[in-house]
């Protein structure tokens, strides 16, 4: 679930590498089988699928803690997803969450994917271990969908794995463009929306934003040659009857792009092309 849009008061080109865990053994991990379904025509984990993953860990987190019972009710309002390695299926991919930064209200949960590649049927040789970081900005909320102070027991938990008690949200993205549509600036295109697409609150699904994304991609491979990073913001719900189009541009090694409903953005992302090289 998403949520509804704050002030913005700075803005960060989300560039910077994201930060290690503390240690192997802070937070929370469990593993995943990379299935056929997760997969696009090259066997590289896809971007929805990544979210998903991030999802159910989330999930699996507040069950383990005890948390599911003292704060239950979370939504994302920014992933970071940053694919330094592609997963390619088969595989079995390995999460480690935990908390590097919060506020009363609000915290970043890290998750690093890692997997273990298996032999696959038409395999020549061996295939990169693949690794993913991602940072996604959580909202507490209470049961109307308002944020909410974290409770005692949740804040003791994630303040665990960070000195940072004093998160502040930062855009990453860009504002939507009012130029008309041009040589730089293409046509804005449709995005049919599917009734599986939304979850048990009647809201388009986090991960489902993402095949727009996967969609676009498809003009832009160049950009998930190297290693890249995708940094999406959901401004505002979209419930099931609404009509998507999408807006974006490309400027060099970046691909920008504006999901609408009724002229207003629902969510913006950015995909940026990087040096092939961690750090």
């Amino acid at each position: 679930m998403n949520h509804a849009k704050q002030d913005d008061p700075e803005q960060d080109d989300g560039l910077g590498p994201l930060p290690p865990p503390p240690s192997a053994e802070s937070g929370f991990s469990t593993s995943r089988t990379v299935r056929t379904g997760d997969v696009d025509p090259r066997r590289r984990l896809r971007l929805d699928s990544i979210a998903r993953y991030l999802q159910d860990v989330a999930g699996d987190d507040l069950e383990f803690t005890g948390h599911a019972r003292t704060d239950p009710y979370w939504i994302v309002r920014r992933t970071v997803i940053d694919v330094i390695e592609p997963i390619t299926w088969p595989a079995t991919v390995h999460l480690h969450r935990w908390c590097s930064g919060l506020s009363t209200r609000w915290a970043n949960m890290r998750v690093r994917l890692t997997a273990d590649p298996q032999a696959g049927p038409d395999d020549a040789g061996t295939r990169p271990d693949g690794l993913v970081e991602t940072e996604a900005f959580w909202i507490n909320v209470n049961a109307e969908g308002v944020p909410a102070r974290i409770s005692n027991e949740g804040f003791a938990t994630l303040s665990a794995s960070t000195q940072d008690h004093r998160l502040r949200w930062a855009a990453m993205t860009e504002p939507l463009p009012t130029e008309a549509p041009g040589r730089d600036l293409p046509v804005d295109r449709p995005h049919v929306l599917r009734s599986t697409d939304f979850d048990l609150l009647q809201h388009l699904n986090n991960a489902a934003y993402l095949d727009a994304v996967e969609d676009e991609l498809l003009d832009h491979q160049d950009l998930l040659r190297g290693r890249h990073r995708i940094v999406i913001e959901y401004s505002r719900p979209v419930v099931p009857g609404a009509v998507m189009t999408i807006r974006r541009i490309r400027s060099g090694d970046r691909l920008r792009m504006w999901m609408l409903v009724e002229d207003r953005v629902a969510a913006a992302v950015t995909v940026t092309g990087r040096p092939d090289a961690r750090q």
